[in-house]
């Protein structure tokens, strides 16, 4: 796909850097000293049960890639947190949350990026996840490294490492400008498996600069490139807006949100392959494709099918006529 003549969209990370960050809209105010959002879902773990998982929003430097579609920047600081600061952040939730064996510490960026989590709380972060049997936290290849590791060794539970692979479409990985190529993701995720670290990836489902028509066929060859790292899950994200670059390239003609039916008809292939689990991102679930008599029945039959992780009969509508994995 190629820009309209109206936007010109950079060839370089450099000014793509700038381009990204000339149109942002205004972040959000939070607090060094508190997450910036937690709470508790259930999802289907490695040993097939449906399990408490408390996920936590860290707050953070902000992430030092700037990617085309990203908007988790909204909850970041301008400089790095203080020391002390994640493990009281950790606490603050905790105090709040439900028990749970398994904890998501998420935090819009990479937690070994060490201006990001100060590797000298990597200590006091572990002593509170002592009773956790799994540890999930997110990172872009370029940090996964001996960092990796020395978390590892702090933690009773197994570590899990969740990557962006975004797409394995080259061309289009290039333009999301992650400034990481499909080698140096598959490297990161060696890695994690030579050192018995699980790794979690995410899929972007229709990116921009990909044509609609194929954005079925990416998603799915994005699931089998990410099966073929060893990863042991997989979450596929519908693509959305709402960072100022991804509306003009609505605008643009090279950016379109899928329709729900992509997303199922993606879900449903990773499901089938088997050998990782797979689930469907349900935060913003786009209604492109489905009315409102079948939307709210597709959405629970996706969200029992993540903690089922298997295929369930599609929702035929007979208002608007089609099947709830079909458009």
């Amino acid at each position: 796909m190629t820009l309209r003549a109206a936007v010109k969209f950079p060839e370089t990370a450099e000014e793509r850097d700038r381009w990204i960050l000339s149109r942002r809209p205004a972040r959000n105010a939070v607090n060094a000293y508190e997450p910036y959002a937690f709470f508790t879902e259930e999802e289907c773990g490695p040993s097939g049960n449906a399990d408490p998982v408390a996920t936590i929003f860290l707050t953070n430097r902000e992430c030092p890639f700037r990617c085309t579609m990203c908007d988790l920047w909204r909850n970041t600081l301008l400089a790095p947190v203080p020391s002390g600061a994640i493990p009281a952040q950790l606490d603050f939730a905790f105090r709040r949350l439900p028990d749970a064996r398994t904890v998501k510490l998420y935090n819009s960026g990479s937690f070994f990026d060490p201006r990001a989590i100060p590797q000298e709380d990597y200590v006091e972060i572990a002593a509170r996840l002592q009773r956790l049997e799994r540890v999930i936290v997110e990172c872009h290849p370029a940090f996964v490294g001996d960092a990796c590791t020395r978390l590892r060794d702090l933690l009773p539970g197994r570590l899990e490492v969740a990557m962006g692979l975004e797409t394995a479409h080259p061309a289009v990985l290039q333009k999301l400008n992650k400034r990481m190529t499909l080698e140096q993701f598959a490297a990161a995720a060696e890695f994690l498996r030579k050192n018995d670290i699980d790794l979690r990836v995410f899929i972007l489902v229709q990116p921009p600069f990909l044509a609609v028509s194929e954005a079925l066929e990416w998603a799915m060859r994005s699931l089998d490139f990410a099966r073929d790292c060893g990863a042991t899950a997989a979450t596929l994200i519908p693509t959305r807006g709402g960072n100022g670059a991804m509306e003009e390239l609505s605008q643009a003609g090279v950016f379109t949100p899928p329709s729900l039916g992509v997303l199922e008809r993606a879900f449903e292939h990773g499901l089938r392959q088997r050998g990782m689990r797979v689930f469907a991102d349900l935060w913003e679930l786009p209604d492109r494709g489905a009315c409102e008599q079948c939307f709210p029945q597709r959405v629970s039959r996706l969200r029992a099918m993540n903690l089922r992780q298997q295929p369930l009969p599609p929702i035929v509508c007979d208002f608007c006529q089609q099947a709830g994995s079909g458009a």
